[in-house]
């Protein structure tokens, strides 16, 4: 087959890539921070657009976790990384060039950055025959590499350039300083008088004695002086000049479109197994998902990427959930005591979903997940008092839009639905909504403090956020499969109107 790129088996679904901006639920499920982690280290790289792919087809799926296999074995990650360091190498002296003002220093960083990438490349695909590639993103790219490094253009380019630099270093020439001249002329072979005054003066010399030589200070960038310097070597040596001029003019376009966007690509999967291996050194999971349009969905000893990535940092363990859908059931109603979990089981179902989506490893020991056609979700906002909407208002014109474009393969997050009105309303709102879902047949995560949602129907699933048995007010976090049990909302009455058993105490106290 043919190589198109190393993220997409599909040459069609490249186009445009780059102008893509963060899905509208990337912030509610906390992707944002997971991917601002994920691509901290490599701003240079512009990969941010890559993690915002709309789902992809099961094919480039498989394609991609076919890559990350790959590079999970050391030989290949190694070349990887050294082609990146090359190619970054490459970019310094370009940029460097960018910023010089003489002519012919930019044009000898260039030659420099052309060399550089001619032994990245060149190494590259020497590395690739050397290791076991099994993809098929890797095994098209490498025959790509082995075309074009045996092309007439390649190997011209690199004979010219090697021929170029020789000739540069065999250019040889003498400064004769005299009051305020300096003249330039051709080495003839004369003598080395340097060799000779230090010889003669070598008798006087008593032991370690300051040393008077001046040091040069090494600027990138030349001085008036220098420039001058050079610019009457170039008329003494103008065939060589000539030629220097003549290759910065004719290789400006020098890099391989394809070779430039495999550097970039490939670190869209180089940042990624960067970031999980400091999950796996806290004892944490990933697995590869089966991704299908089945809705039997499932994970174990999953987790929230965004809360584990803060609590890893702190020292701090990470609790792990799981979950399962079978048959008719398609919407999980979780319910439990505030920050029990609740809706960081949410967000860990979407982000699985997500990641799967787009090629990566999700956290889990195993995962069998939806490939759905969107993903959607409904957060609490602020009542915004610019439109004059009120916020219940608000909830049912945004639930609205949701389930007016939703699909059987749609899959929808709801934090918290109707929390600004009273259990009666919230409960006739709720049935309605989840009877909408329940026609639409789309996977669903419903947090809430109504318990009577999870016995709806079949196609509802009951799951709580636990306590600990001998304390309540200790959470676990924890989200099983579990009747509602009737106490999340009666608990959250209390602590809203002060009548916990704690604060009743303080009060009795006093």
């Amino acid at each position: 087959m043919t190589f198109h790129s190393i993220l997409f088996d599909r040459p069609e679904q490249r186009a445009g890539a780059d102008q893509l901006g963060a899905p509208p639920f990337f912030r509610d499920l906390n992707l944002d921070q997971v991917v601002e982690s994920i691509t901290a280290t490599r701003p240079d790289y512009n990969l941010k657009p890559f993690f915002y792919t709309l789902p992809l087809g099961v094919e480039t799926i498989h394609y991609r976790q076919d890559i990350l296999r790959d590079l999970e074995a050391k030989d290949l990650w190694e070349c990887v990384r050294s082609f990146a360091r090359q190619m970054r190498s490459m970019r310094e002296h370009l940029t460097q060039a960018g910023k010089l003002h003489y002519r012919y220093q930019k044009e000898a960083w260039f030659v420099d950055a052309v060399e550089i990438y001619g032994q990245a490349v060149t190494n590259l695909y020497l590395d690739l025959e050397s290791v076991t590639v099994r993809s098929q993103g890797f095994l098209t790219f490498r025959e790509y590499l082995k075309t074009h490094t045996q092309s007439r253009e390649f190997t011209s380019l690199l004979a010219e350039t090697a021929k170029l630099k020789q000739d540069l270093a065999g250019v040889k020439y003498i400064l004769t300083v005299h009051d305020n001249h300096v003249t330039v002329s051709k080495y003839e072979a004369e003598s080395d008088y340097a060799a000779k005054v230090l010889g003669t003066f070598q008798k006087f010399q008593l032991g370690v004695v300051k040393d008077y030589r001046v040091q040069f200070r090494d600027w990138a960038e030349m001085n008036h002086v220098e420039a001058a310097v050079l610019d009457r070597i170039a008329l003494l040596y103008p065939e060589v000049f000539g030629a220097l001029n003549d290759y910065s003019a004719r290789h400006r376009d020098y890099l391989d479109q394809t070779i430039g966007d495999f550097d970039r690509e490939v670190q869209f999967y180089v940042a990624y197994l960067e970031y999980v291996r400091q999950f796996k050194a806290g004892g944490l999971t990933f697995c590869y998902p089966h991704v299908s349009d089945s809705k039997d969905v499932h994970a174990s000893e999953t987790f929230d990427l965004a809360l584990a990535n803060k609590l890893v940092s702190e020292g701090s363990p990470v609790v792990c959930n799981e979950f399962y859908l079978q048959g008719p059931e398609r919407i999980f109603v979780v319910t439990g005591p505030n920050q029990g979990g609740k809706t960081t089981f949410a967000r860990t179902f979407g982000q699985l979903h997500y990641l799967a989506s787009i090629g990566c490893q999700v956290p889990g020991r195993e995962a069998r997940l939806l490939l759905f056609d969107n993903l959607f979700t409904h957060f609490e906002r602020e009542e915004n008092l610019a439109d004059l909407r009120g916020k219940l208002q608000d909830e049912l014109i945004r639930i609205h839009h949701i389930l007016s474009q939703a699909t059987p393969n749609s899959v929808l997050i709801m934090n918290e639905l109707f929390t600004s009105t009273t259990l009666t309303d919230a409960l006739f709102l709720g049935k309605h909504v989840l009877e909408r879902i329940m026609q639409l047949r789309l996977l669903c995560v419903s947090v809430t403090f109504v318990d009577e949602l999870a016995a709806l129907s079949e196609s509802t699933v009951s799951m709580m956020s636990t306590v600990a048995p001998d304390d309540p007010t200790v959470r676990t976090y924890k989200v099983v499969r579990k009747p509602a049990d009737g106490r999340a909302y009666a608990v959250a009455i209390a602590e809203k109107y002060g009548l916990t058993r704690k604060r009743l105490m303080e009060h009795i106290v006093r």
